[in-house]
């Protein structure tokens, strides 16, 4: 029955709650730059604590981008990188307007880093993490000889080289492309394997492997003919093998501004050369 005068009974029903709004900290290198921007941008939009923010804005280049994606790894936390240095491929533009708008709209990647494991002259097994690479390069005037395992099986049983590398499609840009390895997208199932200056096979230059594959690499004649691994940052001196595979449980989550998406950047990277 209608209530008097035809008028509709008020609708009780309650509005859904609104979003709770996303919580960001800035954090910066130790560039002036980007202290600056920090600092501004923390007056202006306030500044969660890290361990409580939703969002982490990164201000800097990609070092120090790479150096909070690997602090934060597996956290659950969003980076999101604005350039305050060099080159910043994996950075956003630097603009201080409408910044929660541009983090609401922003497109999300997730990236597994590489597991290293190296084991030393003197049987240490030193483990590490690579969002960009695993790279092992020649520590003396006579060049390396690498043996290369692909899932147990022998590959290539002698390279002789400068070095050689296993790149992530995140480090596809970086150190492999100097390497004239391919550039890979960022969604691509697919792990660069490069080396650097190859004496023997000359004309080798490389492979394509999926990112499920475990590559073991060996050092050949190591005493006289030393070599260091580096994961990203993480150097180890005078390694005997090296086993990299990519991560089946860590994870980082990259932000990027929709109009200029890594898959853009990278698109737009391989017709520059």
């Amino acid at each position: 029955m209608l209530p008097r005068h035809g008028h509709r009974a008020e609708d009780k029903t309650l509005a859904p709650a609104p979003k709770a709004r996303e919580t960001f900290a800035f954090i910066s290198s130790d560039a002036p730059d980007a202290e600056k921007a920090a600092a501004r941008l923390s007056q202006r939009y306030g500044n969660t604590p890290l361990a409580e923010a939703d969002v982490i804005v990164a201000l800097g280049g990609d070092g120090f981008l790479l150096q909070t994606l690997r602090e934060t790894m597996s956290t659950g936390k969003q980076v999101y990188g604005m350039n305050r240095g060099t080159i910043g491929f994996l950075m956003n533009e630097y603009r201080e307007d409408a910044l929660p708008e541009r983090l609401a709209a922003a497109v999300s990647e997730t990236i597994r880093p590489l597991e290293m494991q190296a084991v030393t002259s003197d049987g240490d097994t030193i483990s590490a993490l690579a969002i960009n690479e695993v790279a092992l390069w020649r520590q003396s005037y006579q060049t390396a000889k690498i043996r290369i395992t692909i899932d147990d099986q022998v590959r290539l049983e002698e390279l002789s080289c400068d070095g050689v590398m296993i790149a992530t499609p995140a480090g596809s840009t970086a150190y492999n492309l100097s390497a004239h390895g391919p550039i890979l997208p960022l969604d691509a199932p697919l792990l660069a394997l490069t080396p650097v200056s190859p004496f023997r096979p000359r004309r080798w230059r490389g492979a394509l492997l999926s990112n499920k594959s475990v590559v073991r690499l060996d050092i050949m004649e190591a005493g006289k003919r030393p070599v260091n691994a580096a994961a990203d940052h993480t150097e180890v001196k005078a390694v005997t093998s090296v086993t990299i595979q990519e991560s089946r449980n860590a994870t980082a989550t990259l932000l990027f501004d929709p109009n200029h998406s890594w898959n853009e950047r990278i698109l737009a990277e391989q017709f520059r050369y």
